[in-house]
């Protein structure tokens, strides 16, 4: 299962409550980044963030002058900060009912950020329920060609093609993660039946 440390970004920048906004857009521009981590003032203080829709919309929108704005007054704070050891799947669902885009990743202290954009690019659910189907069909593959063992013989023609197929199934789900048996199905068939020089070509 990957976990919030696999996905994240490590290239990370932060700025001081104190800072400008006018600050805050030029270190935007020089890391093209979409937020900045705002440091805490003290060792018991918490992380905040700011963001580019925080200066579009708190600041550009309204008129304001981001010179005279300081970050303290439209950072988001305290921001929801993410444990780098949580799985993507309670990341996707924080961010869900936080409704937020990014947060900090801390471990100790800040080591990285992650994002939607992390979960929709590195994340592993669309392999893993890609996974989940080949396993399904595997055991539908193994049933069948048993029952074709039973039905038509061991070495039948119509044995050899479930077979192959069987074994087509089962390279790609260990191909997309599942772990490599010891014996493959064929050899574990073979073995229960006792059957000898059970190969096909």
């Amino acid at each position: 299962m990957m976990k919030a440390k696999d996905i994240m970004s490590l290239n990370v920048a932060t700025i001081n409550s104190s800072a400008t906004v006018a600050e805050a857009v030029r270190l935007l521009r020089l890391t093209q980044l979409r937020a900045l981590i705002v440091e805490p003032s003290t060792s018991e203080d918490t992380y905040g963030i700011v963001t580019q829709s925080d200066i579009t919309i708190k600041v550009i929108a309204v008129g304001k002058d981001p010179q005279n704005i300081s970050v303290s007054e439209i950072m988001s704070k305290p921001c929801i900060v993410i444990d780098s050891e949580l799985s993507i799947e309670n990341v996707a669902r924080l961010f869900a009912q936080a409704d937020i885009w990014r947060a900090p990743v801390i471990q100790d202290d800040l080591v990285g950020v992650i994002s939607v954009t992390d979960i929709l690019n590195k994340g592993d659910f669309v392999a893993k329920q890609k996974l989940i189907f080949l396993k399904s069909e595997l055991q539908k593959a193994i049933s069948n060609a048993r029952s074709i063992c039973g039905m038509y013989g061991v070495y039948s023609l119509e044995a050899a093609d479930a077979w192959k197929l069987v074994d087509k199934i089962e390279a790609e789900a260990i191909a997309n993660g599942a772990p490599k048996p010891e014996k493959s199905a064929r050899e574990q068939f073979a073995e229960e039946s006792k059957v000898e020089d059970f190969v096909f070509s």
